[in-house]
């Protein structure tokens, strides 16, 4: 297996883990068979689709390549037939989205550099592909996305992604070395969320005075 076919299979299985944590979240909100397929697909390809856009890769492959749409119905229809192991799982659209997460800030910095971008723009496309599925998700579902949350989320994307494009730039980019990237960002994630880390929030000072209104 080449790099680019590697890069390939992860992006699919980045795509199915998403996919995943989209249909379990769309079927906790009692959504219609319809609406869980369409909340499964636009949570494994939205990020992908934003990227894709941004780098000149035209047509988005999650629009041309029917493999992610076959994987997307696929966990859909995991996620509906086998809920209820599924549901077991402890909070199973956080596991699944960190997996995801990993997964595609990885192929996502991987494929800006293959389109020629610089080593600053694949870092950020490979956190917009991180975490564009993810917002679409919360979006959809009214919800307050984790990127906005305070949630070391988006920031794991991008450790992700500068690792995977440092080992890149280094020469020691291979099958093997990708899944460190990976690795680090799913367990910061869900490090943060078992410990509870959050990122700073500053505070405005009353500066007006006492009285000050």
């Amino acid at each position: 297996m080449n790099v680019h076919t590697a890069y390939t299979v992860l992006d699919l299985v980045g795509t199915f883990a998403f996919a995943i944590s989209g249909a379990v979240a769309a079927r906790q909100k009692r959504l219609d068979l319809f609406g869980i397929g369409a909340v499964a697909f636009m949570v494994a390809c939205g990020g992908g689709i934003v990227r894709d856009v941004c780098i000149g890769a035209i047509p988005p492959a999650g629009l041309s390549n029917w493999r992610y749409l076959a994987v997307s119905l696929i966990a859909c229809a995991i996620s509906i037939a086998a809920y209820a192991p599924v549901r077991r799982l402890r909070q199973p659209v956080l596991f699944f989205d960190a997996i995801g997460l990993g997964l595609f800030a990885v192929s996502g910095a991987q494929k800006s550099l293959v389109y020629g971008h610089s080593a600053e723009l694949a870092i950020l496309m490979g956190m917009v592909s991180a975490v564009g599925g993810g917002v679409l998700r919360d979006v959809l579902l009214s919800r307050v996305p984790a990127i906005l949350d305070r949630e070391i989320y988006a920031s794991a994307a991008l450790l992700g992604a500068a690792i995977e494009v440092g080992l890149i730039e280094a020469g020691w980019s291979s099958v093997g070395t990708a899944w460190i990237p990976i690795v680090v960002c799913a367990a910061l994630r869900l490090a943060s969320l078992y410990f509870g880390w959050r990122l700073p929030v500053f505070h405005a000072r009353d500066t007006g005075g006492r009285g000050s209104p």
